[in-house]
């Protein structure tokens, strides 16, 4: 089905990994469709409780954007790349309701930053190496890198690292709080799936509400304590709601997974 991923969904966890070491697994147009596509379908499975995204190999999780296919763009094609980028992958990401886990497993750079930036949860190997390098290329981070870096570790850090199209070692980016952890490459894997089993613990709706309430804090226009309220309004009444709640005055472990029938 796939000819640049390999998906799979196991043991409700869906693992993605963009396959193209060859390239240093970096994103062009047919990568970007394929992503959309596994990210929608595991969105939708409701047995698929989080989402793992890395790369093929250990040199790279995404070391950019494929410069071969936009190095010839006018200002109008640059715009549809833009756009059609952070539509179909990177905003898409942000708003799924299916945490995403991003394993970085080496270089992540440009648009492999940023769509590591998309992702709910970021965990970094040792030998990761981050950075927005555009600006040494005669543009600029297009895939939303100028708006979440600022979000995540702070707007001087974020103009530096900008700026001097520098790169992050993994333990400043932890520092900086640009991931939230750091592990052996060896052990990449099994800390993302030790964070989607807790993840899988939890109520999949009252997660959604959380994503949808935090990012509202983030969006202009959007008041994000009324989306709160909103959303916790709408737990209440819900399988899930009766399930947690009766599980905790029983003392016992809630079984959400069979209240969205997986």
């Amino acid at each position: 089905m796939y000819q640049l991923i390999l998906a799979e969904v196991k043991n409700h966890i869906g693992y993605i990994t963009i396959n193209r070491p060859n390239q240093l697994n970096a994103l062009n147009k047919d990568t970007i469709a394929e992503l959309h596509t596994a990210l929608d379908s595991f969105n939708q499975d409701a047995s698929v409780g989080a989402i793992i995204l890395t790369g093929s190999g250990e040199k790279a999780f995404v070391a950019g954007a494929d410069i071969k296919e936009f190095a010839d763009f006018t200002i109008s094609q640059g715009g549809e790349l833009a756009v059609t980028g952070q539509t179909t992958l990177f905003d898409f990401i942000e708003n799924l309701s299916t945490p995403v886990i991003a394993a970085v497993n080496g270089f992540a750079l440009g648009g492999g930053l940023e769509l590591a930036m998309a992702a709910h949860i970021r965990v970094a190997s040792s030998n990761a190496r981050m950075g927005l390098p555009e600006v040494s290329l005669g543009v600029i981070p297009g895939y939303g890198g100028t708006q979440r870096l600022p979000q995540l570790i702070g707007k001087g850090k974020a103009n530096e690292i900008i700026f001097t199209a520098g790169m992050l070692k993994a333990d400043e980016a932890l520092q900086w709080g640009l991931v939230n952890h750091v592990v052996e490459l060896a052990e990449l894997m099994n800390k993302c799936e030790e964070i989607a089993q807790k993840i899988l613990a939890n109520s999949p709706m009252a997660i959604a509400a959380a994503i949808r309430s935090v990012n509202a804090g983030f969006q202009d226009g959007v008041n994000g304590y009324e989306t709160e309220i909103e959303s916790f309004a709408q737990c209440f009444g819900t399988k899930e709601f009766v399930e947690g709640t009766t599980a905790f005055l029983e003392k016992r472990k809630p079984n959400f997974r069979s209240e969205v029938n997986v």
